[in-house]
């Protein structure tokens, strides 16, 4: 399995509060978790908004099995021909795992077809409560667990109803919010989890961890990528739609 961990890496160079607490990135962070738990079986790489085409290159694309996508101040920079080859190549079955304020991304809220939208405040303790024990996500996480210092996301969060609920979180306010939700996208896993605010240390913390680690085995690819055609398309409707960007299956 090939992950590759995509973040925006702008408030690490521009905020000395998030400096301190992710010296290398967040991007790196999530990447050294995912090292650590999945061992062998992954080769997880990282890719920032400053680099040519995001760092999500064709090429990087066409070999990567889940991609998770940390986003938040530069949403709007993101460019829409990078969403759209991503998008596409969810569509053909690759693993999305989206964190955090990456609910206000581009990709995210295309996928959703909604706005995305939450209410929000800083400075809570949250409970992470598994409601779908024993699905693949929750493999060796405690029924809950809790994230000492957070920010507050609450409801109402303007999303399709998931295929699956996995966690919903409560905080001292008395709210709560549907923080860990999957869905189906053509033949690519869509999973959404909100815990992970920049100036907290949220990405050391081992469930967190291990939910993104248990995400990225549950939404890789299990065929071969790639969108399937009815065998009763029109001779050469291929040729004359080139714009949807689908590859053949045989």
């Amino acid at each position: 399995m090939i992950v590759t961990v995509w973040g925006e890496n702008l408030h690490e160079q521009q905020h000395e509060a998030v400096q301190k607490v992710y010296p290398n990135g967040m991007h790196n962070a999530i990447a050294e978790g995912l090292r650590e738990l999945l061992g062998e079986a992954a080769t997880v790489r990282t890719a920032t908004l400053d680099q040519p085409e995001h760092g999500l290159t064709d090429e990087i694309l066409a070999s990567t099995d889940v991609l998770t996508w940390w986003g938040h101040m530069g949403h709007d920079k993101v460019d829409d021909a990078v969403v759209t080859k991503v998008h596409q190549r969810v569509l053909e079955g690759m693993g999305l795992i989206v964190l955090h304020s990456g609910h206000f991304s581009k990709i995210f809220r295309k996928l959703m077809g909604t706005t995305c939208g939450l209410i929000w405040r800083d400075d809570d303790v949250e409970r992470v409560w598994t409601v779908r024990p024993g699905h693949p996500i929750t493999e060796g996480l405690p029924p809950v667990f809790t994230v000492p210092d957070t920010e507050m996301y609450g409801e109402f969060f303007d999303i399709p109803q998931p295929d699956e609920l996995i966690f919903i979180s409560s905080y001292g306010g008395g709210e709560v919010f549907r923080s860990g939700c999957c869905w189906s996208r053509g033949r690519g896993k869509v999973f959404y989890f909100s815990p992970g605010h920049e100036t907290y240390p949220i990405y050391y913390q081992p469930e967190i961890r291990r939910v993104i680690a248990n995400a990225c085995k549950w939404a890789a690819p299990t065929t071969e990528l790639g969108i399937r055609v009815c065998p009763h398309a029109p001779k050469g409707w291929f040729e004359t739609n080139p714009n949807l960007g689908w590859e053949k299956k045989s």
